[in-house]
């Protein structure tokens, strides 16, 4: 199947969604803090993204749930950090 460029937009964002975190983790990882990490920041975005996994179970669209998916794992990380590191 040929990527038409709505495909190409779709799946770039969704590969930026997808890396959006990492770099936060990262650092976190490397320095052992999280002080200036938000909790309810985190909160906000635990939520944003579970509503979206779980609305692209109920559609069956394999992008949005692999893509929250992902990033749902990368903010369950940094919210294990931020308790860690306390």
């Amino acid at each position: 199947m040929p990527l038409t460029l709505i495909g190409f937009i779709g799946t770039a964002a969704g590969f930026v969604s997808t890396i959006t975190f990492l770099p936060q983790v990262i650092k976190i990882w490397k320095t052992k803090s999280t002080k200036d990490l938000s909790s309810l920041t985190l909160f906000f975005l635990f939520l944003n993204v579970s509503l979206w996994l779980v609305y692209g179970i109920l559609i069956n669209d394999l992008p949005i749930m692999g893509t929250n998916g992902i990033v749902l794992s990368m903010i369950i990380i940094m919210i294990y950090f931020k308790w860690k590191y306390k």
